[in-house]
């Protein structure tokens, strides 16, 4: 007879929403909304000195992520009535209440960058899981 199989991990101990805890860390663990939130930390901006902030997003991608954050609650957009028209976002409380996780993050991964590079290089010299094999001449 096999023995149980034992159930590891956090996602144990949230059996019922574990699709809602999953679907919530793809959006506030995605790159985009990682590096808009940290961004928005320092206060309000407009779209375009957002989209400047943030080297790489497109204007596709930059709206989408805005409008996933203002539904989730996390920015607010504030449009003015004038001409030219102007839009700011700034970050809601719970969106503050991530700027110290993302920017833990992102801490971790300028930390870390040198040593990632490093193993990236070596995997792909001798291919992942796999020793580099010897080749001395006899």
């Amino acid at each position: 007879m096999a023995a149980a199989r034992q159930i590891a991990g956090p996602c144990q101990a949230w059996p019922e929403d574990g699709a809602f805890v999953r679907e919530v860390l793809d959006r506030i663990g995605d790159k985009w909304t990682m590096l808009t939130i940290s961004t928005l930390g320092a206060g309000s901006l407009r779209y375009s000195d957002l989209q400047a902030s943030i080297p790489g997003i497109s204007q596709r991608m930059l709206t989408q992520t805005l409008k996933h954050l203002e539904r989730d609650g996390l920015i607010t957009r504030t449009a003015y009535a004038e001409v030219p028209p102007r839009v700011e976002y700034a970050l809601t409380d719970l969106g503050r209440s991530r700027t110290d996780a993302v920017l833990a993050m992102a801490d971790w991964a300028v930390a870390h960058h040198s040593e990632i590079a490093g193993n990236r290089a070596a995997s792909e010299r001798t291919g992942v899981g796999r020793a580099k094999a010897s080749t001395t001449a006899d």
